[in-house]
């Protein structure tokens, strides 16, 4: 271990304590929109699953970082995606979350009507006037992208980076899942008192594992040492050979999956035997969503930022149609142990949001275990173009993954 290094290399841990980022970014309206503007209106945003997009005219709306934006299906299928906007005066163009277009856009406002990708074709009742082209009127597009049966929309349009480039290393590990097969059966939504960033936080550490979730922390019993994987341990060379879900983050002997008795109810086709026993695998798709995927199914937790201290939390529970036909099928097994551990987490960050309003306090202080936090404020930084304290990392997915880095 060298002095200089923040981040550990024998070990996934922070070699010294390390400054939170400052209360007031938590808080602070200004600075609420500061992040909607340089991180939420530039960074790739899970919207919602494709079967929802169903056939060619099909649209929905959604409001990222502040800005209304429309996702729809061309007459292709293809999926595009606009701002909330007529290029006439401005107006709203589509007024319902979700429904169906009879092959143009038609603006409820003044009539000007639009192709479904995005060209302006008719300015409703009104004369021809000269200097106007309707070529340059277009609607204001941006950037949609489609992995595994899920959308996701960056605002940047053109000037966005690759989906793939972004996440392909993130993504890597569930590739195995067949997600593209798989629909929603079950959706959760609450809305939390806190501010975005406290979610993610809570997320990144479990640290309050043992105290916060007492069943979680017994199905995965490396969490109730406070920790989320083998390397988290500065001594994890020492306990190398050792494979008891203690060490490794395997789940509890017996276990196969999240639900209320351990036990899954199907394997999905094309896993191996490593992710089958494992129990679990995470792809963290900052600053969105996550996805869980287990091995009879799969779970994407969605935020949205409400205000300074509000956020949606969405989170939807995806099978294969085979496994919600068994006989016997038991959704509410699966769906009720998650659902605890999400209203318990949603305690603690609503807890830590109350807390970051004394006027005293300025920042907090991160240990060792809360690397990934460090990690997560670091990126923050970066994305509002504040200087990093240490070298960005690769893709993190594999600190998370159970027995990783073992021999």
């Amino acid at each position: 271990m060298h002095d200089d290094l923040i981040l550990a290399s024998e070990f996934n841990g922070l070699t010294a304590a390390q400054p939170s980022l400052p209360a007031r970014w938590y808080t602070d309206p200004a600075h609420f929109d500061r992040e909607m503007r340089e991180i939420w209106r530039r960074n790739w945003i899970y919207l919602c699953r494709r079967e929802t997009l169903p056939e060619p005219g099909a649209f929905r709306t959604f409001t990222v970082g502040g800005q209304e934006i429309v996702i729809l299906a061309d007459a292709d299928g293809t999926l595009r995606g606009f701002f909330n906007t007529c290029r006439h005066r401005g107006s709203a163009l589509c007024t319902e979350a979700a429904g169906r277009f009879d092959r143009r856009i038609t603006c409820p406002y003044h009539q000007w009507s639009y192709a479904l990708d995005g060209r302006l074709l008719a300015t409703g009742p009104m004369r021809k006037v000269e200097n106007f082209d309707r070529a340059d009127y277009g609607l204001l597009g941006i950037a949609v992208a489609e992995w595994g049966g899920f959308v996701f929309a960056n605002l940047a349009g053109e000037s966005a980076r690759p989906f793939d480039e972004v996440f392909g290393g993130e993504l890597a590990d569930i590739t195995p899942w067949p997600m593209a097969d798989l629909v929603v059966d079950h959706s959760y939504r609450k809305e939390l008192a806190c501010n975005w960033k406290i979610f993610w936080e809570n997320f990144n550490e479990c640290l309050h594992c043992p105290n916060i979730h007492p069943e979680l922390s017994e199905l995965v019993p490396i969490y109730s040492r406070g920790i989320m994987a083998r390397r988290d341990d500065p001594e994890w060379q020492e306990y190398a050979g050792d494979h008891a879900p203690r060490r490794s983050g395997r789940l509890r002997e017996g276990a196969e999956s999240w639900s209320m008795d351990g036990t899954a109810q199907d394997a999905l086709p094309g896993l191996s035997d490593e992710d089958k026993a494992a129990g679990q695998r995470y792809a963290t798709l900052l600053p969105s969503a996550f996805i869980a995927a287990h091995v009879d199914y799969v779970r994407i937790v969605r935020l949205t930022p409400l205000g300074p201290e509000r956020t949606e939390l969405t989170a939807d529970w995806l099978f294969r149609p085979e496994t919600l036909a068994r006989p016997g099928f038991d959704l509410t097994r699966i769906t009720d142990f998650a659902t605890l551990v999400m209203e318990q987490d949603g305690m603690a960050c609503e807890l830590n949001q109350r807390g970051l309003r004394a006027d005293p306090f300025e920042r907090g202080v991160l240990m060792q275990e809360e690397y990934e936090v460090f990690l997560f404020q670091d990126w923050i930084r970066a994305a509002l173009g504040e200087a990093r304290l240490s070298p960005p990392p690769p893709s993190r997915a594999s600190q998370r993954r159970p027995g990783a880095a073992e021999s």
